[in-house]
């Protein structure tokens, strides 16, 4: 019984690691617009100012999302067809781990695995970074994709983390594409 416990609390344990390194993403656009059009783009300074995170990650999110565009054969523009900006939210969420084992639980009788409990607190933050692409000419929003996961501290993790994000946001564009 002991060895089955522990086995699950392990598996539950690599279950809540691996779920903790997607993003969940969703798009929405503008089905009118024509995304063939669309070769150039530059970034919505007004827009990214608003953006309440560090300068550092700004310019991380703007060169994951350069290399992104550059990649999928946009250009860099002075009178881009498209303008990209972005938003972004933040989210503190305060886990609490309580494994009161034994057949009563706590305050119901004596439990032999009642000093075997384990109780845990961490705490994680969950990120959503908007990108909104905006038709230059007639200054309309014509896509968004909006990524959603766990951040991390680490700075190594956090540049990959942010082009994940990125990457995986981008991947939805144009619409109707296939993957």
């Amino acid at each position: 019984m002991k060895n089955t416990l522990r086995t699950f609390g392990v598996l539950l344990l690599l279950i809540s690691i691996s779920s903790c390194t997607s993003v969940r993403v969703a798009t929405d656009y503008d089905k009118n617009a024509n995304f063939d059009n669309y070769k150039s783009f530059a970034f919505y300074k007004p827009g990214i100012d608003k953006a309440e995170i560090s300068d550092l990650d700004k310019r991380r999110i703007l060169r994951a999302i350069e290399t992104e565009m550059l990649a999928k054969g946009f250009t860099k523009s002075e009178t881009p067809d498209l303008l990209i900006s972005i938003f972004t939210k933040s989210r503190e969420q305060v886990n609490v781990y309580n494994n009161g084992w034994g057949p009563y639980g706590y305050g119901w009788g004596w439990s032999p695995y009642y000093w075997n409990s384990y109780s845990s607190v961490s705490t994680s933050t969950e990120g959503t970074l908007y990108v909104d692409l905006i038709d230059a000419q007639r200054k309309e929003l014509v896509w968004q994709g909006v990524g959603s996961g766990y951040l991390t501290q680490n700075m190594d993790k956090k540049i990959e983390r942010i082009s994940e994000f990125v990457h995986e946001i981008l991947m939805q564009y144009p619409p109707g594409q296939k993957k």
